[in-house]
């Protein structure tokens, strides 16, 4: 059974890294697709979050870390690969809608690709990457950031902004 779960990853953080833990329990191999958002303006390259992606996932074994094409639906893509579950995270309300209307228009690309749905737990359902570029720049932000990305990530975002630049 194949699973895919994508999206910017811009950075990612420690709900994508749960995701993708729960994704590599359910799964007998998961993608994780790493996408451009053309309406965002990234922190990070597209090869920047697939290293930090690459580095969180390298001990496990059946999950791999790919390259959305830009031009692609991902459910076509995903059909076309015959991986027939796609993975979302579902923290709010707000994401509850967006991802119905998602789920609904995904269904008519490929009928075939079903997509699951799995809820945070408490401690990471208002982690995002927009709260985590949100909190970059102010005093101590860095013990702020700290809480709600991976180790690698922490260390590239100090790497990045500890001078104050944004």
């Amino acid at each position: 059974m194949k699973g895919i779960y994508a999206g910017s990853f811009d950075p990612p953080t420690k709900g994508h890294e749960w995701m993708i833990q729960q994704g590599a329990e359910m799964f007998d191999e998961l993608q994780v697709a790493v996408a451009l958002n053309a309406g965002k303006k990234p922190l990070f390259s597209l090869d920047e979050r697939i290293k930090m992606l690459s580095d969180l996932t390298f001990n496990i074994s059946n999950v791999s870390v790919v390259e959305l094409p830009s031009l692609e639906y991902l459910a076509r893509y995903a059909s076309d690969r015959r991986i027939k579950y796609l993975l979302r995270g579902v923290r709010d309300i707000k994401d509850l809608e967006y991802e119905r209307t998602m789920k609904n228009v995904n269904e008519l690309i490929a009928p075939s690709c079903k997509s699951i749905f799995l809820m945070p737990p408490r401690d990471l359902a208002l982690v995002s990457s927009s709260l985590i570029k949100d909190l970059i720049g102010p005093n101590g932000w860095e013990e702020i950031v700290r809480e709600y990305v991976p180790e690698n990530v922490y260390k590239k975002l100090v790497e990045r902004y500890s001078n104050g630049s944004k």
